[in-house]
């Protein structure tokens, strides 16, 4: 790894899916958002299916959020900005 410290939000998401490719700007706008305290990585499950399977990771779009190397929750489908920061914040409030 690089040092990055900061907990990790890993964006599965594929070409064919339709809601991953809506929440694209959601989840860029989040990583502008909180480039201080979360670091977010966006991953193709098509070109990166070993990270997929690491995480078990079925669907798409699907968020996890990785702390200290360990995936502490993750949401799954289409979600709202709220209900994303909500994740977050009980996590994160914890790290920074």
């Amino acid at each position: 790894m690089d040092g990055d410290s900061r907990p990790q939000l890993v964006f599965f998401t594929s070409a064919r899916s339709g809601p991953a490719r809506r929440m694209e700007s959601l989840v860029a706008h989040l990583a502008r958002k909180e480039r201080d305290r979360l670091r977010v990585i966006q991953v193709d499950v098509d070109g990166s299916p070993a990270v997929a399977k690491r995480l078990r990771v079925e669907d798409v779009p699907t968020l996890v959020l990785v702390v200290e190397r360990k995936a502490v929750a993750r949401l799954t489908g289409r979600v709202s900005a709220p209900k994303i920061e909500a994740m977050l914040e009980r996590h994160l409030a914890v790290t920074a």
